[in-house]
């Protein structure tokens, strides 16, 4: 029984997907799978395809670009229950002992168990797949039949050992992982060897577009359009696909909030948020295997604070770092996880900013009335930025982009930092923060941000030593020296402020 003729069947899915509202994702289905379609099926396909072809054969990928309230996860848990439970593409292709895995991967929790939701009710409602499970498991279902289903967040960790018969990337356009720069590149090249072992194995990827970067726009921009039998790429108005939907609603967001309602409702991807920095740019000021740098007399650190209250998932992060001529350096990365008690923490951190002889740090105004009691009683007098976050963000582009910054080996850091978003508002203002993902999070990047803002845009004492000093002398005085010193190209000596 082919995916439509389990759509089509009150036995089986026909339930979940009556009515004609689905016609216009069984065309895309039919086209996918290379079933026989019909002349209303083709005109649909041409629309959402951008006038392709239709496969000749079953794809290995299909991509599909949609809008919201448009069936995604419905299709979505539908098609991973019919792949274990109906199709059974794994049926005498495995080894004794071995799993077929229908690996359906979300952007976070809350969404993984929405699509458990709907693949458990499949299970539980039709008779003849209720009888094939052997037990339920805390991220999905075990089969008699050798295949399991699992529904769990993204991570490639997860197509470690596994034989994939069916891999479902949803909502991957809003993939975060904290361990990760690129969590839906690194998981989409983990799956593809665990495709290969069975000849109908399957990727799709289906989710709302959003920023012009990633997996899902790579993909679009490579294959929308384009002919070919491997990979189909759909892209669609929530409408189209859902037509139940009342065009008032879709005209009240545009009208609204245009930018944000063309990509959650027109499915168009969104020029008004780009990425922060390239992530080439962000590992190449990586020092790789230096996880801090130990305090060294004779510089002069300056010390940077985001704070937390210890409820919720707001960590507490500071950053240390120094200048050496041109380049800011930094030296720590620290980040308390929460729970924790905001007293321990601040005593903690404080401790650390002594180790390298930092009496006074910058942090923002989040409680500032709170941090400075509490950093006082540690010795450590608390001031808030004169710039927010966002501010210290921006003034940390050029040292990136000129490679004057060094950063510690901190995957959490690289993450934060290559997940961070810079949007460009109807004045013409550019701000910067994390992205609307719930995993998304910017505690450790912040406190590394404001302590290069710092060091960027201000004067640093530095330590005269007795070898400068007799190099002065050797200049002359005043503004001769300083002359002198500016030609040899050694004004890091001076600690004049910004690099210019």
């Amino acid at each position: 029984m082919n995916i439509i003729e389990a759509m089509d069947d009150p036995g089986v899915f026909q339930p979940w997907f009556a009515g004609a509202s689905w016609d216009a994702w069984k065309a895309v289905l039919r086209a996918a799978f290379a079933l026989p379609m019909s002349e209303a099926d083709l005109a649909t396909f041409a629309r959402l395809a951008g006038g392709r072809k239709p496969p000749e054969r079953r794809v290995r990928e299909l991509w599909i670009v949609a809008g919201r309230r448009s069936g995604k996860d419905s299709i979505a848990s539908g098609l991973a229950a019919w792949s274990a439970g109906i199709e059974q593409g794994h049926v005498g292709k495995l080894r004794p002992g071995e799993l077929a895995s229908v690996l359906c991967l979300a952007c976070d929790r809350d969404q993984s168990r929405i699509v458990k939701g709907y693949a458990d009710s499949y299970f539980t409602a039709i008779p003849e797949l209720g009888g094939m499970k052997i037990r339920e498991t805390r991220t999905g279902l075990e089969l008699d039949n050798g295949a399991e289903i699992v529904i769990a967040t993204n991570s490639y960790r997860q197509a470690r050992g596994r034989t994939i018969l069916f891999a479902i990337f949803d909502e991957c356009a809003f993939w975060r992982d904290e361990s990760s720069a690129t969590p839906d590149i690194e998981t989409y090249r983990a799956i593809l060897p665990a495709l290969a072992t069975l000849p109908d194995a399957m990727l799709v990827g289906i989710s709302s577009p959003y920023r012009k970067a990633g997996l899902l726009y790579d993909r679009w921009k490579a294959f929308y359009g384009q002919d070919d039998d491997r990979v189909l790429v759909i892209q669609a108005e929530s409408i189209e696909l859902n037509p139940t939907l009342d065009p008032a609603l879709i005209a009240e967001a545009l009208a609204a909030d245009p930018a944000a309602a063309r990509a959650e409702w027109l499915g168009q991807f969104r020029d008004d948020i780009a990425g922060f920095l390239d992530i080439e740019l962000i590992e190449g000021a990586v020092d790789r295997a230096v996880i801090v740098r130990p305090p060294r007399p004779g510089l002069a650190y300056v010390g940077y604070v985001d704070a937390a209250s210890g409820v919720g998932k707001d960590s507490f992060a500071a950053a240390v770092a120094h200048r050496e001529g041109e380049e800011v350096i930094v030296d720590l990365a620290h980040e308390i996880r929460p729970p924790f008690n905001p007293q321990t923490a601040t005593a903690e951190v404080a401790e650390l900013f002594k180790s390298y002889n930092i009496g006074k740090v910058n942090g923002d105004k989040y409680s500032a009335g709170y941090n400075i009691e509490a950093f006082a009683k540690c010795g450590i007098t608390y001031e808030y930025s004169e710039r927010d976050t966002s501010q210290n963000y921006i003034e940390t582009i050029q040292l990136f982009t000129s490679g004057r910054v060094r950063l510690v080996d901190n995957k959490r850091l690289v993450a934060q930092f290559a997940g961070l978003e810079r949007r460009t508002s109807v004045a013409g203002r550019d701000r910067v923060d994390h992205g609307p993902n719930a995993n998304s999070h910017d505690d450790i990047s912040a406190a590394v941000a404001g302590v290069v803002a710092i060091l960027a845009t201000k004067k640093v004492p530095v330590k005269i030593t007795p070898e400068m000093i007799a190099q002065i002398s050797a200049f002359g005085r005043g503004e001769r020296a300083r002359a002198q010193f500016e030609r040899a190209g050694d004004r890091r000596l001076y600690g004049f402020g910004g690099f210019g």
